[in-house]
């Protein structure tokens, strides 16, 4: 088994390990995505404009449920398989900006899903907007040679141009009649003013696409945007949270209805739950929250996975009755990196920093950025941290042992902690702050790594659930675009949940 990030620093793709084959899989012109480009950010709008003028999210979804079942996909939006007791399925979320980092985790992730009966991608299938011509070098392509059916759920940039191309490529959905435009002056009125719609699809493009991935086996017959899979002895059930993190009434009530039972449950959702040593419980238009009923002991959740932070972090949380619940976020499958050094010591629902578990590594996280930073502001030597020294640091700083056991004693110098600080490393609880770049998840950020990380280590991951009648087998895996880990990927972390 090959060491991983907690072993070494060469597993956590240090140092000169030799380039992985992903480059012969992309295609011979790759569009850079910049979050810090307006012809990116302009098409991306839909969000703001919901937040500053309501949220017409939960009406379209309604009018694409409605589509389906009129065309025949079952009113529950349960999809019943044939899998047997003992089966497994991948998770993989926020893949699509279509470059080096998306595909430098197929070949890990093709190796690692083999035996597997599906896939499901969590969140954010397509960036920057989820528009129907993306989808033939950001899906298709880089999924091409995984022989099983993908199942997703959308993430908010999934909903910047209504969710059509989604619907077009997971249910085979006609793009939605127009409406009639809202009344003059109201706030929909105004929203509509700079609202971003999706133009005409490409056809021929798209056949071209889909050819890529059209044998019978890849086939998924997906009833909707939310959607359960009854698959072995598991339910497993994906939410929609639109463009705000939030859900409509109606798929409130449809989530309680499929929740019941005592069939275990795993979530899967476009808002994590537990995420940078925070709980957000995800709000149901009319009161109540997703989290209420994941933790009800009569819906026998064992696990919640989320996508849209682009890491991975587990919270192992107990609940009434003696439960523990497995709170994964799980977003690292291909878009850029979002930081892990600037989650504070852990302290959340009981969770410790014995318990919690993050990839990558706070410390490799900080080595990270403190290279962006160095180039990006033209400062290398002030800048850039060993991943030595950053593991050092962080250490200093949260009060805990270094992850990953060090050669020779690191000396901190007033310049390694001046750029911690900077870079927003976190702290122990009641620690003074103080100022930080922003390196929080935020598309007015000063620097993103998009589109400056074309080189190793890329520090994306994707999980593998096995599962039998007595328990489920979650383990994540890396990819960080070096060939040793594209022919053997490191296992990060690992959780045995029980089912009983």
């Amino acid at each position: 088994m090959a060491h991983s990030s907690r072993d070494t620093a060469e597993g956590a793709g240090w140092g000169n390990a030799q380039l992985g084959t992903y480059k012969g899989l992309m295609p011979a012109r790759v569009e850079k995505l910049s979050w810090l480009d307006p012809r990116t950010l302009w098409p991306a709008r839909n969000g703001v404009l919901a937040s500053w003028f309501g949220d017409p999210t939960g009406r379209t979804r309604g009018r694409w449920v409605e589509q389906r079942v009129a065309a025949g996909a079952p009113a529950d939006a349960v999809v019943r398989r044939t899998d047997s007791d003992h089966f497994s399925f991948m998770v993989i979320g926020d893949t699509g900006e279509g470059d080096d980092p998306q595909y430098a985790v197929v070949p890990g992730f093709l190796k690692a899903s083999q035996g597997t009966d599906f896939a499901v991608l969590a969140s954010d299938v397509i960036y920057p907007v989820g528009s129907t011509e993306d989808y033939g070098t950001k899906f298709f392509r880089p999924y091409r040679d995984y022989p099983a059916p993908i199942y997703a759920i959308p993430g908010n940039h999934d909903w910047y141009e209504d969710l059509q191309g989604f619907m077009r490529v997971f249910c085979e959905a006609p793009p939605l009649t127009p409406q009639a435009r809202p009344r003059p002056l109201t706030r929909a009125w105004f929203r509509s003013l700079l609202w971003h719609s999706p133009g005409a699809a490409d056809e021929q493009r798209l056949a071209e696409a889909r050819a890529l991935r059209s044998a019978p086996s890849q086939q998924a017959a997906q009833p909707g945007p939310y959607w359960a899979i009854d698959a072995g002895p598991v339910r497993i059930i994906g939410i929609d949270t639109g463009l705000l993190g939030t859900i409509d009434a109606e798929q409130g009530r449809w989530l309680r209805e499929v929740s019941r039972g005592e069939r275990p449950k795993i979530l899967v959702t476009g808002s994590p739950l537990y995420v940078d040593g925070e709980h957000h419980p995800c709000a149901i238009e009319g009161g109540g929250t997703v989290d209420a009923i994941v933790r009800d002991p009569e819906h026998h959740y064992v696990a919640a996975i989320g996508g849209d932070i682009h890491n991975y972090q587990r919270y192992p949380v107990q609940v009434d009755g003696g439960r523990t619940i497995q709170y994964v976020v799980a977003g690292g499958g291909g878009a850029f990196m979002h930081a892990t050094h600037t989650v504070p010591r852990v302290s959340v629902a009981d969770v410790t920093e014995e318990e919690f578990r993050c990839y990558p590594l706070r410390g490799d996280s900080l080595a990270f950025y403190s290279r962006l930073y160095g180039r990006r502001l033209r400062m290398p030597r002030f800048f850039t941290l060993t991943e030595a020294e950053a593991t050092a640091v962080i250490a200093e700083r949260l009060g805990i042992p270094p992850t990953r056991t060090q050669g020779e004693p690191v000396r901190l110098t007033r310049r390694i902690r001046v750029v911690a600080s900077l870079l927003g490393a976190g702290r122990r609880p009641g620690r003074n702050t103080h100022f930080r770049l922003p390196v929080r998840k935020t598309y007015t950020q000063l620097f993103s790594p998009g589109s400056a990380t074309y080189s190793p280590p890329f520090f994306k991951c994707f999980l593998r659930l096995d599962v039998t009648p007595s328990a489920v087998h979650l383990r994540c895996h890396s990819a960080t675009g070096t060939l040793d880990h594209e022919i053997d990927p490191p296992v990060e972390d690992e959780v045995t949940i029980p089912l009983s």
